[in-house]
C-alpha cells in the first residue's frame, strides 16, 4: 500500500527522486498522469490497468464522461526509476502541477499523489477530519 509523505526536490531536468519506502509497491515503471485539485497522480502498472478499464466503462455518449477521459490519459506517460531513484517527469506535466523545484509526494493507497510543496501544504491546511468525518456516512464509512 502506497503511503506517507515525503519531500525532495526536482533536479535542473526535472527528475524526482521516488522515495525507497515506495519504489516497491509502485514498480521501476509506472504511470504518471495530471491529477485532481492540482497534482499529479502516479498509478502502479497493475493500478493504472485498474484504472483505465474503469474509463473504459464511461458512455462516450456524455460529454463530461468524454471529457474526464481526455484529461487522464492526454497526459499519460510511462515513467521508470533510473540507478539513483530518480524519475523524470515530462515538462507538460511539470507545468500542469506547478512543479519547479520543491515536491511533496504523497501516498494515497493505490497511488501516489506529486504535489507542489506550497500547494500542497495550503491544501493540507484545508483539510478538516471533523468535516470530512461527518460526509463519510454518504459513503458508507
Amino acid at each position: 500500500m502506497l503511503i506517507g509523505e515525503y519531500e525532495h526536490s526536482l533536479d535542473a531536468k526535472g527528475r524526482l527522486i521516488m522515495p525507497a519506502k515506495l519504489r516497491t509497491d509502485i514498480g521501476d515503471k509506472f504511470i504518471v498522469t495530471k491529477g485532481l485539485d492540482g497534482c499529479l497522480f502516479a498509478f502502479s502498472q497493475e493500478e493504472w490497468l485498474n484504472f483505465e478499464t474503469k474509463l473504459k466503462t464511461l458512455p462516450l455518449s456524455d460529454k463530461n464522461a468524454r471529457n474526464f477521459v481526455r484529461f487522464f490519459l492526454s497526459g499519460a506517460t510511462e515513467c521508470e526509476i533510473d540507478k539513483q531513484g530518480r524519475f523524470l517527469i515530462p515538462s507538460n506535466l511539470r507545468q500542469a502541477a506547478n512543479l519547479e523545484k520543491d515536491a511533496v509526494i504523497i501516498g494515497v493507497g493505490t497511488r501516489l499523489e506529486i504535489w507542489n510543496k506550497e500547494t500542497w501544504q495550503k491544501c493540507d491546511e484545508e483539510i478538516s477530519a471533523d468535516e470530512i468525518a461527518e460526509n463519510m456516512t454518504m459513503l458508507g464509512i
